[in-house]
């Protein structure tokens, strides 16, 4: 039923973004105890003359230009950001004197030198010049950095039609994705430059409530009555005392919204958006008890309330707790759901459900054993003893189930569809 992969993904500290540098405590934002520290160092880089202020840009080039996109351009957004923040006059000042000042409040920041973990993966929008039976494929991750944030990335790839994985290799430098926001409604646009690939872009939190991470990204290529495709994916707003649920938006991975939810299943981890309306409302896969998988219907993308609960734990593998590993994936016999479960001594292992196709409320089967378990190779890490996905892909009789493993890696595994199904009870 299930091939390993060689495929691997690890934390690398050598990736790194150019990111504000806040000379203050907690929050992250000019304190105004600090605002004194703020007004020296503009003072002192303001008042350099030409040659002093050239030839300490010409060092900082020396050594960061190489390792990110646009520098100058970072630092000339900062350095006008930090004006503003200290009421400070910077028309008479020379373009090099503002990217100075702008590099004195940035810093370099690793943002998967902790854990690269718990992938999603959907259809890439862009297939051309493929093979029939290949498919494109977009793969997000969840990077956690220094402070354990938590930032989502991307890597791109093909699934062929032999069942053969190639995985792009990880673009470098990378690049902090631009972002506005919130809006009044607490919405966030964010941008990746056009000019930038995919997996060269990865995107922070912005918010108070996401302050401490964008966590477990669940993909979703969903396609709604008109026929118009949009990529929808929940996620998990953690702010450092408490957690919501959120729902980034995308038509094309360069342009992203990122959007709160509201009612009372949003207050929890693990939703998951079904691929189509049913029956003209949208559907969603939550966990807002902590242990059972519910059915929630909305006519609204962003409202939630508690649903129906649908399947419990059942199993000595998930008897702590079940839920989702992703978003259903529709096939001829119905919604393939992807699990997760907890058992003793809090060991994560991976199964799977059936749920039917007109009224996805019935389980049609679950798998009574789980199919992917912690194994001695990979049981160690930042929280060992787990296996975890939030998404996986279809092509043909395959499965393709990224998975993170203890927290800390990624690994891939092939499932077999027709063995896969044969398996439920």
């Amino acid at each position: 039923m299930i091939r390993h992969l060689s495929a691997s993904l690890h934390a690398d500290a050598a990736l790194v973004v150019i990111r504000p540098f806040h000379i203050a405590p907690e929050p992250r934002d000019l304190h105004p105890t600090q605002l004194g520290r703020a007004r020296r160092i503009f003072a002192a880089v303001a008042s350099l003359d030409a040659d002093r202020c050239d030839r300490a840009l010409r060092q900082v080039n020396a050594d960061f230009s190489g390792r990110h996109w646009q520098t100058g351009a970072l630092f000339l957004e900062r350095s006008a950001l930090i004006c503003a923040a200290i009421g400070a006059d910077c028309a008479l000042l020379s373009t090099a004197h503002m990217e100075l000042i702008g590099a004195y409040f940035c810093l370099e920041y690793a943002y998967c030198a902790a854990a690269v973990t718990n992938p999603s993966i959907v259809p890439h929008p862009d297939q051309s010049g493929i093979r029939d039976g290949d498919l494109r494929f977009i793969l997000s991750l969840r990077n956690v950095g220094e402070g354990h944030i938590s930032s989502i990335s991307f890597r791109e790839g093909i699934l062929t039609r032999d069942q053969e994985l190639q995985l792009w290799p990880q673009s470098s430098p990378t690049l902090a994705a631009s972002s506005t926001g919130p809006d009044d409604s607490g919405r966030v646009q964010v941008r990746r430059p056009p000019t930038v690939p995919i997996s060269a872009a990865v995107i922070f939190p912005v918010t108070e409530a996401q302050r401490s991470g964008l966590e477990d990204l669940r993909l979703v290529r969903f396609e709604d009555d008109d026929g118009t495709i949009t990529y929808h994916g929940t996620y998990t707003a953690y702010s450092g005392a408490g957690v919501r649920s959120e729902l980034l938006s995308t038509t094309d991975f360069t342009d992203f919204t990122l959007a709160p939810m509201r009612g009372a299943a949003v207050q929890s981890k693990g939703m998951a958006l079904f691929p189509r309306r049913i029956d003209g409302a949208y559907a969603m896969l939550g966990r807002h008890d902590g242990e059972s998988h519910f059915l929630i219907k909305s006519r609204s993308l962003h409202d939630w309330d508690e649903g129906e609960r649908i399947a419990v734990p059942a199993f000595l593998w998930d008897l702590v707790q079940t839920g989702n590993c992703g978003s259903p994936i529709e096939i001829d016999e119905g919604f393939l759901v992807m699990t997760h479960g907890v058992g003793a001594m809090r060991k994560y292992a991976i199964g799977a459900m059936l749920l039917d196709k007109t009224d996805p409320r019935r389980v049609l089967g679950r798998t009574p054993e789980p199919i992917l378990v912690p194994t001695d190779t990979g049981r160690n890490g930042y929280v060992p003893n787990v296996v975890y996905s939030c998404g996986a892909l279809r092509n043909g009789d395959a499965i393709l189930l990224p998975y993170g493993v203890s927290d800390s890696s990624v690994a891939f595994a092939l499932l077999d569809l027709k063995a896969l199904i044969a398996s439920l009870l």
